[in-house]
């Protein structure tokens, strides 16, 4: 039964990964072309530089690139590499898009990673706070910041945090890939666009926690409040909070690409920036694959854990494995 619903989870997968990676792919291309101004030149230009680049050297571009080819000829053959597991080579610097992709993937899920984790911590801390201290003073100050992190887009917050901790107080480096210091800042901008989401769950949860007969009867019985949470909030907390976040994956991937082309960080947003404003047609539909795909991955291991974590939603693939048994 596990096996089953492990390959149920692994088809659907594959079936939302081919969907994407075509709707990704076409979408792309179409957008890039698009875009004003000449291909040619900014391919061109972005391999000599402005200053070096005239009519001769776009053509010449334009020619061994085959940008004179049919648009629909060039997205066919694009599939077509796509098919054979190849992403074609940047036009820009000549090197495969696949070791470029691999190269800066590495650096793209630190970041998701603690950027995520962070906001789940963050959302706890919180949520739980405002749940179990609602009287108290600084509860009250918990709904209006999340009010106004929720009002604010990614690249404001990382620019906010860039002047205050970066530049006012000097705490942090407000750019560029290191130590772990310069992983701080950008992986606090992710993680506060998703803090509100996650606290307003938490909150919730833990409110129909505190008004349940269980854990008034723990009360009565007088079990003391770590005990009584951790039994009977634990689990709810848990599931709910594992759930939001990962609905939540898809605003963490479009941050990602704000935060890390306003840092420097190096990772496949950054390099999608680049790419836009140089028209390097592969990398961009490279780096937007490979992000798309990292969506698509991310949020089924989140569907998986919570099905692990939630006995009830393994039921409905349980009970018709066994109708199909008999």
């Amino acid at each position: 039964m596990g096996w089953t619903l492990a390959a149920r989870q692994g088809i659907r997968l594959l079936g939302q990964g081919a969907l994407v990676a075509g709707a990704v792919g076409a979408l792309s291309f179409v957008m890039t072309r698009a875009l004003p101004g000449d291909a040619a030149y900014r391919i061109a230009a972005g391999r000599y530089g402005y200053d070096m680049v005239d009519t001769a050297a776009a053509e010449a571009v334009r020619a061994e690139l085959g940008l004179d080819q049919p648009a629909w000829q060039q997205l066919l053959l694009w599939l077509g590499d796509l098919l054979q597991f190849r992403l074609g080579t940047s036009m820009v610097s000549g090197d495969p898009v696949a070791d470029e992709i691999a190269h800066q993937l590495g650096h793209t899920l630190q970041l998701s990673l603690v950027a995520w984790l962070l906001a789940i911590v963050l959302g706890l801390l919180l949520g739980g706070w405002s749940a179990l201290r609602s009287a108290h003073w600084s509860a009250r100050w918990i709904q209006p910041l999340c009010t106004v992190l929720r009002a604010s887009p990614a690249f404001i917050v990382g620019v906010v945090l860039m002047l205050a901790l970066g530049v006012h107080l000097d705490w942090l480096p407000v750019a560029g890939h290191g130590d772990i210091s310069h992983l701080v800042l950008p992986a606090l901008a992710l993680a506060l666009t998703l803090v509100p989401g996650i606290t307003q769950v938490v909150g919730q949860q833990l409110q129909q926690v505190l008004a349940s007969d269980a854990f008034e009867f723990a009360q009565t019985k007088g079990m003391p409040l770590p005990a009584a949470l951790w039994r009977h909030a634990l689990a709810p907390l848990a599931l709910g909070t594992l759930a939001y976040a990962g609905m939540q994956l898809v605003l963490l991937v479009e941050g990602v690409v704000v935060v890390e082309s306003l840092v420097a960080w190096p990772g496949i947003g950054h390099a999608l920036v680049h790419a836009v404003i140089s028209r390097d047609v592969p990398m961009i539909q490279g780096t937007a694959l490979a992000m798309g795909l990292l969506f698509v991955l991310l949020n089924g291991l989140v569907d998986t854990a919570v099905q692990w974590l939630d006995p009830r939603l393994r039921a409905p693939a349980t009970a018709s494995a066994n109708g199909s048994a008999a």
